[in-house]
């Protein structure tokens, strides 16, 4: 589709501002980037109005996958939302169940061991590793590397073993449970998880750097490109990787520990410019901050019970299901959500794969939220997308949408 603008300026000043002659006609052009293009997943729209292959403005269209996430959660027992979860970040899953187990944890007044918490950070950074490889791959194949993407998927691959060995699945895991995990780590998954950190991981992800960092396509198409101030970034609300990358030494790890986070020493990666490049950047380091956290919670791994001693709100093993009458009870009871929450409103956050994610329940005391919101990091980069791309060519474009990991799930939860 074309439409043809006349700029027509009535006064040599009006020329001037235009920085157009006089009665110079203009022609612009509508173009379609998404749904249909690899960069979008088939899910969301940017209605582009280009002058040649630059960019004037541009207009987002999103819904496409929207699936009543929120609306849904108010008919479903605190238990089986878990599976809501874990289907918005796919590329992160345990982040995003672990996150709701903790709001519920937070509304009941559950206290997990920490063994459970150890355990859960292991999974947490397992996950962050995962969303950043995928990130940071594809950022590579966007602007045309794609041996990376390949190097850093088995990795990727391997970790999904792990989360098999944990609990069977591989993509939405639903590995955890209000008030600890769902199973305890065998012998083998510790033998994957250091194997992993000590071995694999950090060999790939070497050799992953030294292809990109001073790779001279590789910076053309990413250094001073789609970048945002720190101000602006606040103003969008910006969190995560993104907002680390324009400066901001913010990370909820740090800020507000939860899950025993505090227990573990690593840094914080923050960039300078906020621009493509820079998020690459946070996110290359973010990953190796990550294996030294599972190193050190592999290594410190305490003792004792990987669930907390509430038989109304924790799945008993079923073992005891199948023999003893209080398990299948309870067991009953807490599938069909027969036991009502204690009415209160809670706000709790964790650090996501791609910014803070955020869990807002507000319980009437009955046995389904009153009313849940999602804070989904995704949606807000989004948002900031049109101003971040004016200006630029076409070839910009993915790769920014790239580095700012909007994630389809999290768009239209």
């Amino acid at each position: 589709m074309m439409e043809k603008e006349i700029l027509a300026p009535k006064t040599v000043g009006d020329a001037l501002a235009l920085n157009v002659p006089l009665e110079e006609e203009r022609e612009l052009h509508i173009m379609n980037f998404g749904p249909t293009h690899p960069a979008t997943h088939g899910i969301f729209q940017n209605i582009l109005t280009m002058d040649g292959e630059k960019i004037v403005s541009s207009e987002q269209t999103v819904g496409y996958i929207h699936r009543a996430f929120e609306k849904i959660a108010e008919r479903r027992p605190f238990y089986q939302i878990t599976t809501l979860t874990d289907r918005m970040n796919y590329c992160s899953s345990p982040i995003n169940n672990f996150g709701w187990h903790m709001t519920v944890e937070k509304l009941l007044g559950i206290t997990v061991p920490k063994r459970a918490e150890y355990i859960r950070v292991i999974m947490m950074e397992l996950a962050r590793i995962t969303d950043h490889l995928i990130c940071n791959s594809i950022l590579g194949v966007d602007t045309g590397a794609y041996s990376g993407f390949l190097y850093v998927m088995q990795e990727r691959e391997k970790v999904y073993e792990i989360y098999e060995e944990v609990c069977g699945a591989r993509l939405t895991t639903n590995m955890g449970r209000i008030g600890g995990m769902e199973r305890d780590l065998s012998p083998t998954a510790i033998k994957k998880i250091k194997d992993f950190v000590n071995n694999s991981m950090p060999k790939v992800m070497k050799e992953f750097e030294d292809l990109f960092v001073r790779n001279r396509i590789f910076r053309d198409r990413t250094i001073n490109v789609g970048p945002i101030k720190v101000e602006r970034a606040m103003e969008y609300g910006f969190t995560g990787p993104n907002l680390r990358a324009a400066g901001v030494d913010y990370d909820i790890r740090v800020i507000e520990p939860y899950s025993s986070y505090q227990d573990f020493d690593f840094e914080v990666p923050v960039g300078h410019n906020g621009d493509t490049f820079d998020r690459f950047m946070v996110r290359n380091a973010e990953i190796w901050e990550s294996l030294k956290i599972i190193k050190q919670a592999i290594d410190n791994l305490p003792g004792g019970p990987y669930y907390a001693n509430e038989n109304h709100y924790y799945l008993p093993p079923k073992k005891d299901v199948y023999s003893k009458m209080e398990a299948l009870i309870y067991h009953f009871k807490i599938v069909m959500g027969e036991i009502d929450a204690p009415a209160g409103e809670i706000y709790h956050a964790v650090e996501g794969g791609n910014g803070e994610l955020g869990f807002y329940l507000i319980s009437d005391g009955g046995r389904t939220p009153y009313r849940l919101h999602f804070r989904r990091p995704g949606f807000i980069y989004y948002q900031a997308f049109p101003e971040m791309i004016e200006g630029l060519t076409v070839s910009d474009i993915v790769p920014i949408m790239s580095s700012l990991n909007v994630i389809a799930g999290e768009l239209d939860a």
